[in-house]
């Protein structure tokens, strides 16, 4: 189903938690917010006032925010910390079957660690606050549907980005890994060149 699919189903109202509540998370949940759609958090560091400023629903206890009946997750965690964070998810906390979603900027570490029971869409919004804080007209979100069972409830995440203006890619994530490798390895190639001294 395109997520520009035109789809009543598309104006649900749905529960979204969200794991790690840093910047990027706040910035994405502001938008979610304000799309209509209840957000509840959890976060190594407390974020409880500013969550309760906002209307967000802030857990400290992992298994207590499992059990707060989210339809989606989205994992919002440092790469670094990817691991450590789904080895302490409770999975058996979960209350019915819950659609994960990480938006880290490396695709293929979450789809190998993420339990095959999950559904799972692997995206990368390209865009932060900074290029995010005008709107998200043309900005790139790219996705994977690597396990999706409820199609519908996938198709309303993707919809809150389409809806936005954003160019939808649909890519898998061993080909954004490539091409972000040699973008990355192109970068740091043309830096280097350019901060060596003059022969």
């Amino acid at each position: 189903m395109s997520p520009s699919s035109s789809s009543c189903s598309q104006e649900k109202t749905i529960r979204i938690g969200i794991i790690g509540f840093g910047s990027f998370a706040q910035f994405l949940a502001k938008n979610l917010i304000k799309q209509g759609h209840y957000i509840r958090a959890t976060s190594r560091s407390d974020y409880s006032e500013l969550c309760s400023n906002l209307g967000i629903l802030f857990f400290r206890d992992m298994g207590a925010f499992l059990e707060s009946d989210n339809e989606i997750i989205i994992i919002s965690t440092s790469i670094l910390s990817l691991s450590r964070v789904v080895e302490s998810i409770p999975f058996h906390c979960l209350k019915r079957p819950t659609l994960f979603v990480d938006v880290l900027s490396v695709k293929e570490h979450p789809k190998d660690i993420l339990p095959e029971e999950c559904d799972l869409l692997c995206t990368h919004p390209m865009f932060g606050p900074e290029r995010g804080k005008d709107g998200w007209t043309d900005l790139t979100f790219m996705y994977d549907m690597v396990r999706i069972r409820d199609q519908p409830l996938c198709s309303i995440f993707l919809h809150v980005f389409s809806s936005e203006g954003c160019k939808m890619l649909e890519m898998t994530c061993e080909e954004h890994d490539r091409l972000a490798a040699r973008s990355q390895f192109l970068t740091h190639t043309i830096g280097r060149l350019f901060s060596s001294p003059a022969c």
